[in-house]
């Protein structure tokens, strides 16, 4: 009978064990599908409000990406533009130039595929999509050399698709705009 109680008691115990696990385990789950919850709703992703679309049929002809139109210029108030297009598996230009301290404002597209640009030491991460384009600012605070990277895989060439972003002074860069005329834009080779 001794037998019998001790394996009912060892028994019993089990279940407590197992139980207690059982009510952490499901305590454990509701946290993390709270905190799931919670960080949806609160970091809420939108879509932007202003959604830009092109032609991929007539990006390199007749748009703001022909080739002529492609790479950095001057803005009337000062800043920056940079229009990249990006295809597989290269960005177009391969380097960019861009002054230190001004406003700068990326327009990206894609011609084929999904890409991903990065540029490192930077808030510059986007997605570039076939039909969007993707408009994004930022201000580069001293002269220095940054790759960009695709960082989306975008088929069996995507590790060889990158380029180079050179940020000079801004003076220099200015000086340089100024010898290609009105309409110039300058690059890395220029």
């Amino acid at each position: 009978m001794s037998d019998q109680i001790r394996e009912n008691q060892s028994v019993s115990i089990v279940h407590k064990i197992e139980r207690r696990w059982a009510v952490l385990m499901s305590a454990i789950m509701l946290v993390l599908m709270l905190t799931v919850v919670f960080t949806g709703l609160h970091w809420a992703m939108m879509p932007p409000s202003r959604v830009e679309t092109i032609r991929i049929a007539s990006l390199e002809t007749n748009s703001e990406f022909s080739e002529s139109n492609l790479g950095s210029a001057a803005s009337k108030d000062g800043s920056v533009i940079v229009r990249v297009l990006a295809q597989q598996y290269s960005f177009t230009p391969q380097c960019i130039l861009l002054p230190a301290n001004t406003p700068v404002t990326f327009r990206a597209t894609s011609a084929d595929a999904i890409h991903g640009m990065l540029v490192t030491g930077t808030n510059i991460n986007s997605m570039i999509e076939p039909g969007y384009i993707s408009t994004f600012k930022t201000v580069f605070p001293q002269p220095a050399e940054h790759l960009m990277p695709c960082h989306e895989y975008c088929g069996t060439g995507h590790q060889a698709m990158w380029a180079r972003v050179k940020v000079i002074e801004r003076a220099a860069f200015f000086e340089m705009l100024k010898r290609k005329g009105a309409n110039g834009r300058v690059d890395c080779v220029n």
